[in-house]
């Protein structure tokens, strides 16, 4: 039998930086809100296509509270082998911290936006790193050698950090992909969050633009020593993909 599987998913509000993507949705992603995907199964050569709709699922980042201080971790880069520590980031006024891997595609829609983006905040001040937690004994795709080699592929300027026993994501409260933690740091204080919310209104096949409005209204503000809105949208994504029989 030949799939074929599309999702749908409608999203609202007017695009701010243009920084300009298009991406293919191509996998299902995990938990929680229902799109529908039209289904082309044949059967053999002479029977006709039958079309029918299934549910495939996403989930929101949600659960922290904002004010929450930054967790401790200790965490390799697979491309440079370097391990990476909070402690390292110190010195900066804001560190973005992004939940990612490889294969989800709400991640593959934004990447190519996220490292503009990221390029473009980084020259400004601001500290980066992405994690990728998900389990290799389910999603081997997304294991440290091919995290090496995404991060080759799409020149990230940020670490892109293994989180092998899934301790990280645990003390972030982090649950998809991508998922976006943005702290402040005042001085001698610990960074405490003031943005978990999303990129932008864009989805896979919503035909909105990426336009990274949402986190970078946020990182703006931060920079400029401005208070950030508690009103924020949740990050839409997969699920963390957990080792089989780990619960959170």
């Amino acid at each position: 039998m030949a799939l074929r599987l599309r999702l749908k998913v409608s999203s609202i509000g007017p695009p701010f930086l243009q920084l300009g993507s298009s991406a293919t949705f191509s996998q299902a992603c995990s938990v929680s809100k229902q799109s529908f995907h039209p289904l082309r199964l044949q059967r053999n050569k002479n029977s006709s296509p039958t079309r029918f709709l299934v549910r495939a699922a996403r989930i929101e980042s949600k659960g922290v509270t904002l004010g929450f201080r930054a967790p401790q971790f200790q965490l390799p880069e697979p491309l440079t082998g370097k391990v990476w520590t909070l402690e390292d980031f110190e010195s900066y006024p804001a560190l973005l911290v992004m939940f990612m891997c490889n294969h989800c595609p709400f991640v593959k829609h934004l990447k190519k936006d996220i490292v503009k983006l990221t390029k473009f905040y980084m020259k400004k001040g601001l500290a980066v790193i992405a994690i990728s937690s998900n389990s290799v004994a389910t999603h081997p795709q997304d294991g440290p050698e091919l995290m090496a080699e995404d991060a080759k592929l799409f020149d990230y300027p940020f670490p892109y950090l293994y989180d092998e026993v899934q301790d990280v994501a645990r003390d972030f409260g982090a649950v998809c992909t991508p998922e976006f933690y943005l702290f402040k740091k005042d001085g001698r204080r610990p960074f405490e969050l003031v943005y978990h919310g999303q990129f932008d209104d864009s989805r896979p096949s919503s035909n909105v633009p990426v336009t990274g409005r949402d986190l970078s209204l946020a990182i703006d503000r931060v920079l400029s020593g401005q208070p950030v809105p508690s009103e924020q949208k949740p990050s839409v994504g997969c699920s963390i993909k957990w080792h089989p029989g780990k619960k959170f």
